[in-house]
């Protein structure tokens, strides 16, 4: 469900006003607000979104504005499909990548 119109959107205050403590481009801003939506005022500068366990550095750029930081900072690692099936395509790969020995 998408926020009403009639309220605008969401933007952290706290995030305005570090941004005009700091210059575009300059040291990460520091953050937690993972649900502020990413205002034009925004672009340029450089945040370190919480992602739960520690900061990602979100650089916003033009094509950003109207999401949310949340977004741009994932909060699960991707490791692999498991399985059977995997653990064989895996060997196969390792065994045609090994070097030939030669019999001399």
């Amino acid at each position: 469900m998408s926020r009403s119109l009639k309220k605008g959107p969401y933007v952290y205050d706290r995030l305005l006003k570090k941004m005009e403590k700091t210059k575009p481009g300059g040291a990460p801003i520091k953050t937690w607000a993972r649900d502020s939506m990413i205002a034009p005022e925004m672009v340029g500068f450089i945040f370190s979104v919480h992602n739960g366990k520690d900061f990602i550095d979100v650089s916003v750029k033009e094509e950003m504005v109207g999401h949310r930081f949340g977004e741009f900072a994932p909060t699960k690692k991707f490791l692999r499909h498991g399985g059977k099936m995997q653990k064989q395509l895996e060997a196969s790969a390792a065994q045609k990548q090994a070097p030939a020995k030669s019999g001399k």
